[in-house]
């Protein structure tokens, strides 16, 4: 699963995910990609969920982009135990994605393949997504 290497601070503020994104919000890399339309935390363990059924249903053709990365760490205190006695110990790591974070992205299939790959992708995450394609991309038939 994905985790940094390093990190500077071990436990991490939990913050407020507020307003848009701003960087990561187009397509870069493919042709075809999937979106955020809600701010939420995604875990390491769904994005990886997301990989695998992506690359799944593409019979392992074309190529994945990742887009996101789960930099940020959550702690989870035991089961059963008291309040307070400060804060818990690591638990997983997360990515922060702001609405119109483009979370994934894809090429060298066919759309109809691409458009099944992401609808499987989609029912792993906790928000609502949406398929996005390039503006230049031309259909071609063959």
């Amino acid at each position: 699963m994905l985790q940094p290497k390093r990190v500077r601070y071990r436990k991490t503020q939990k913050g407020r995910i507020k307003g848009l994104s701003m960087k990561g919000n187009s397509l870069e890399f493919g042709t075809f990609g999937l979106k955020a339309l809600e701010p939420s935390y995604i875990t390491a363990r769904q994005i990886e969920a997301m990989r695998i059924a992506i690359t799944r249903e593409m019979k392992r053709q074309g190529q994945v982009w990742n887009r996101i990365f789960p930099d940020k760490s959550l702690t989870k205190k035991p089961a059963e135990v008291r309040m307070g006695k400060g804060k818990g110990a690591p638990d997983s790591f997360v990515a922060v994605v702001k609405p119109g974070r483009i979370l994934f992205e894809l090429d060298g299939v066919a759309k109809e393949v691409a458009e099944r790959a992401m609808r499987l992708a989609m029912h792993k995450l906790p928000i609502k997504a949406h398929f996005v394609v390039r503006r230049d991309y031309v259909h071609s038939v063959g």
